[in-house]
């Protein structure tokens, strides 16, 4: 039994990371309108900020307040967002539906949704290195933080997954390969969510140990979820809307539902494990996994 109101707890942290994004967007206001809107518009699009909620509850775990936790946060929704816009164009996933609306390049076309990615990636990278970050921080910490979510963005991560994940659409694959690509694609940035927390908390290498393995079995358990319920048919929160059409590497595909449902329960239980030194103060993380693996089993 959770001692905590989830439902409040997510909605709080949603709307505080909602309102911080909306300030960091205003300074895009002055540029090219149409480039705002369409930035606005995918950020904006009904995502639960998984993410960056994650990195506060690790925050928090650690004492750390959330004016020095939001800028990291924040950009890794927004790194999040512009892989989104991207992995929808015709050139990768070509959906035309996220989240029930249309995509990104439906609305404002294929140039411009391209060129919000780019922004989008670009101003993560200008938020975290804002001198006023740097005033806040040990400039080292800063430093190391930017090189981590930059690796886990980057080719050993979100995007060398996408490739993977784009080269084996309608291959014959197997579990080891489909959880290659789901710990790129899908986990890299879920575990740096959950350790930029830490690190920005002063957590020891012992506690970041515990909530990278916490972070790794959650990543996995996650796109494992969305791969349940693409292959149930059901509109999810955060994926597209033709992964079966497509031929990918699934989960389900390959195992069944059954086992594929298996697979989520047990790696919410290692990453529950994980967590139980940190005692009733990780009820938010604890929280977390059991939001993000219930919708599938």
């Amino acid at each position: 039994m959770l001692n905590i109101d989830l439902s409040g707890y997510l909605k709080e942290r949603k709307l505080l990371i909602d309102r911080a994004l909306e300030r960091y967007l205003k300074e895009c206001k002055q540029h090219p309108k149409t480039l705002h809107k369409a930035m606005h518009y995918g950020l904006f699009s009904g995502g639960k900020r998984i993410r960056p909620i994650l990195t506060l509850a690790s925050g928090e775990l650690f004492g750390t307040s959330h004016r020095l936790l939001l800028p990291f946060a924040c950009a890794l929704e927004l790194i999040h967002t512009y892989s989104i816009i991207h992995d929808d164009l015709p050139a990768l996933d070509n959906d035309d539906l996220r989240r029930g609306e249309p995509t990104n390049h439906k609305v404002f076309g294929e140039g411009v949704a391209l060129l919000a990615g780019d922004a989008l990636l670009t101003e993560a990278f200008r938020l975290m290195s804002a001198p006023q970050v740097a005033r806040a921080l040990e400039p080292k910490l800063v430093l190391e933080l930017i090189h981590e979510i930059a690796r886990a963005a980057g080719v050993s991560g979100m995007v060398g997954g996408q490739v993977f994940d784009l080269e084996a659409e309608g291959r014959r694959a197997d579990i080891a390969t489909v959880e290659y690509i789901h710990v790129r694609k899908t986990g890299a940035l879920i575990v740096t969510a959950a350790r930029a927390g830490a690190k920005l908390g002063g957590a020891t290498p012992k506690e970041m140990r515990s909530i990278t393995r916490y972070a790794e079995f959650l990543g996995l358990a996650f796109q494992i979820a969305d791969d349940i319920l693409d292959a149930a048919g059901h509109v999810l929160g955060e994926g597209g809307n033709g992964d079966r059409e497509r031929k990918k590497a699934t989960y389900p595909s390959i195992v069944g539902m059954a086992v594929a449902k298996a697979r989520v329960r047990e790696l919410l239980q290692r990453s529950l494990k994980e967590i139980e030194p940190f005692g009733q103060d990780a009820e938010s993380l604890r929280a977390i996994a059991h939001y993000v693996t219930q919708r599938a089993v």
